[in-house]
């Protein structure tokens, strides 16, 4: 399952969980203005920044503001 770094009013976010949804990829929400230690974990991985949406896969890599075109493709290479 994919965990996604989001807030509550980012427009980018909405629309790729909106594109989650449609494709039937699950997904946990994880807001970092409500979890400091998921603002820190996207910081790592953002050269300190908070951006969102971040999402992390199950092998622990990270994709930062992807397409779902992306994040399929990802789902297949660490599936294989």
């Amino acid at each position: 399952m994919l965990t996604m770094y989001s807030t509550a009013w980012c427009g980018y976010c909405h629309r790729l969980k909106s594109q989650f949804d449609r494709e039937g990829i699950g997904y946990v929400v994880v807001d970092i203005e409500q979890d400091l230690t998921a603002a820190e974990y996207v910081m790592s991985v953002n050269g300190g920044n908070q951006t969102v949406p971040t999402v992390r896969f199950p092998d622990g890599t990270a994709l930062t503001n992807p397409s779902i075109t992306q994040v399929k493709d990802r789902l297949t290479q660490i599936t294989r």
